[in-house]
């Protein structure tokens, strides 16, 4: 009788500490199991805190998988993405697993329609009635010293700058323009309405404090009122697809 290899979908994140990004991922991987029929998935850190990679991929093991696809949560391809490639891919070769390591999110169009989905979703939480040719966006990145990850940002800005009046970009750390000035850039094109979106997968620090704070600062400064942020990435059924889809793509390369 011929046994079907199970298989583990294994995402890595970045890491934190704040309670909401895990229940962010715990979510993601529920979604991914059911709608892509893993047999196990789960997620582990890069960084900050437990569970490390190598917890994450002794569970999938645990779970009796004889296949892990290693899934990047990242949406640049940064230090930290190929720090966690080279960290799943030894521990793949030290144990002999079958294994294969999925690209991440960037440069998918995917990603640039999630982005217009939030801020469509602004505009009718808020009763913004301007069609998006009228509308000011300002796209909000984490930031890097890795060009390559400023790249992917840029790239994404400039998949939706069609569809508003302007677009602009920023960063809350490590490059620039930072905050202000990226605001300061939108406020200068003679606004109706800026829209602002925070680039980021999850409910983190980031999210919850240091952008708001360099937001509010900025529009104080600026003198500028009519000014609204949307949700960001989050826990996304699309987003889960294109977690889907990146997996599947290296599984069917390997013939799995």
């Amino acid at each position: 009788m011929h046994t079907l290899m199970k298989k583990a979908l294994l995402i890595v994140d970045r890491g934190s500490r704040e309670p909401d990004v895990r229940q962010e991922l715990k979510e993601i991987c529920l979604l991914a199991k059911s709608r892509a029929g893993y047999d196990y998935a789960d997620y582990c850190f890069l960084e900050v805190l437990p569970p490390f990679i190598s917890e994450g991929i002794e569970k999938c093991v645990d779970s009796g998988a004889g296949f892990v696809t290693i899934m990047p949560y990242f949406l640049y391809p940064g230090m930290k993405l190929k720090d966690t490639v080279k960290q799943s891919a030894k521990i793949g070769r030290d144990r002999n697993l079958k294994m294969a390591i999925a690209k991440p999110l960037s440069y998918h169009p995917m990603m640039a329609r999630l982005i217009a989905e939030r801020i469509g979703e602004l505009k009718k939480d808020k009763n913004i009635d301007y069609p998006d040719s009228e509308c000011d966006v300002v796209l909000i990145g984490h930031g890097s010293s890795d060009k390559n990850a400023r790249d992917a940002f840029v790239h994404a800005a400039s998949a939706i700058r069609p569809r508003y009046k302007s677009v602009h970009f920023c960063f809350l750390e490590l490059d620039s323009p930072n905050i202000e000035e990226g605001i300061g850039q939108a406020v200068a094109s003679n606004p109706k309405v800026i829209l602002m979106m925070p680039y980021f997968l999850h409910r983190g620090a980031h999210i919850k404090t240091d952008v708001i704070k360099d937001v509010n600062a900025a529009l104080e400064k600026h003198g500028f009122k009519n000014a609204f942020m949307s949700r960001h990435l989050g826990v996304d059924e699309k987003l889960v697809d294109l977690v889907i889809e990146r997996a599947r793509e290296v599984e069917k390369r390997l013939g799995v």
